[in-house]
Parts: structure tokens; C-alpha cells; sequence
């Protein structure tokens, strides 16, 4: 929550776009954790590992709770005041503020959250591993955003959509595998998830300017 926090700053102090205060500050604790976590390992609590690992009726519970969060998110992105504030931030923050939003109070809880989420997913991450380190999320960082970007959400705010995200994560996951069946080396699978995402937002921009 406070990297979310600090992020938030950022943004509003210094005038910096979003997506380059998010990812310079990702740089900036990857490098203090380098420099002071180097070759670190930690183990998590054996009964926190165990419940990360927990199947029901063979169907991973982490799974289950993805879901229902995704569920729960859907509804208070589109059916809350909150979530129509963040998207009215996104389209124009300028109409919003004049519409009545309160852009702060809602920029500072949107990011905020964002850090709260990505401290709980790392503490996950790290329990079904049953292990953490400072290169754990390193090959998650460039997917994340292509299923973002594939699932129709855009990068410039405004327009997001939590089906869009399962079916781009879906897409990826089988691209992958299905690179990964033909031996192709992690090099390539890089270059092609880069380019599909070039690819998305070039089609995009093209929708827009032709709209």
C-alpha cells in the first residue's frame, strides 16, 4: 500500500504519466532489493504455503478466489460510484473534476489499493512457490500488460474490461503453451508476447482515429 502510495505522489507532485511513475518505481525497488536482498530467500509459514496450495474437487482454491475477486471487481468497476469515478478519470480528468468527481480522494484509493493488491499477490506468489526472491515476479511483469492490453482495457485510462482480461490471459496462456510444445526459447516468446502487444494498441489507435 505504501509503494501504492508513493506511486499516487508521483503522479500528482511531479506531473509524471502514470504507466512511466509505475514502472520507474518498480526499477527503483528492484534495485534497492539488489542491492540489500541479493541471494536472499525467504521461506513463508508452512500453513500459509499449504493453504496456497489447497485443491477442492481438484480445482486449485487460489483459482476459485481469482474468480470470485474478479467477479467482485467487475461489479465495483461498472456498477459503483467508485469504479465509475476511476473510469471518468480515465477518459477526461479534466470533465471529471468538472462533472463533480472527486478526482484526488479517488486517484489516492485507486493506487493505494493497486499496492495493497500487488503486496498480497507477491505474498501468494511467494507461498505456492513455497519460497520468494527478488526475481520472482520478473517474467509476470511484461505479461501482465499484454493481458491488459489483448483484453481490451486501455493503456490510457478510461476503457477496462475484466471478461476482456480473462480472455486475453486465456489467449496468452495457450499461445505460450503451445510455443513452448514447438521449443521456441524464452527469447522468442518474449519478442512475439511484445509484438501482439504492439500490434493490439496500433489497432486500437487506429479504431479511435478512424471513430
Amino acid at each position: 500500500m505504501i509503494v501504492g502510495v508513493a506511486n499516487y505522489l508521483l503522479i500528482r507532485l511531479l506531473r509524471i504519466p502514470p504507466i512511466i511513475a509505475t514502472l520507474s518505481a518498480s526499477f527503483i525497488i528492484q534495485s534497492i532489493d539488489i542491492s540489500y536482498g541479493r541471494g536472499l530467500q525467504i521461506k513463508p509459514p508452512p500453513d500459509f504455503a499449504d493453504f496456497t496450495n489447497i485443491e477442492l474437487v481438484g480445482v486449485p482454491l487460489l483459482a476459485i478466489l481469482t474468480a470470485l475477486f474478479a467477479v467482485g471487481a467487475n461489479v465495483a468497476l461498472h456498477r459503483t460510484i467508485w469504479g465509475r469515478s476511476v473510469l471518468a478519470i480515465g477518459q477526461n480528468i479534466r470533465a471529471a473534476r468538472l462533472a463533480g468527481v472527486r478526482v484526488e480522494p479517488v486517484r489516492f484509493a485507486t493506487y493505494a489499493l493497486c499496492g495493497a493488491l500487488g503486496g498480497l499477490d507477491g505474498a501468494l506468489l511467494a507461498g505456492y512457490f513455497r519460497g520468494a526472491n527478488i526475481d520472482i515476479g520478473n517474467e509476470y511483469l511484461l505479461a501482465s500488460i499484454a493481458v491488459v492490453v489483448i483484453g481490451g482495457t486501455s493503456v490510457s485510462g478510461g476503457k477496462a474490461s475484466l471478461p476482456g482480461v480473462w480472455g486475453g490471459a486465456l489467449f496468452l496462456v495457450l499461445l505460450l503453451t503451445m510455443l513452448n510444445t514447438f521449443g521456441v526459447s524464452a527469447g522468442v516468446r518474449l519478442l512475439l508476447t511484445g509484438l501482439i502487444i504492439v500490434a493490439v494498441i496500433t489497432a486500437a489507435g487506429s479504431e479511435k482515429r478512424a471513430r
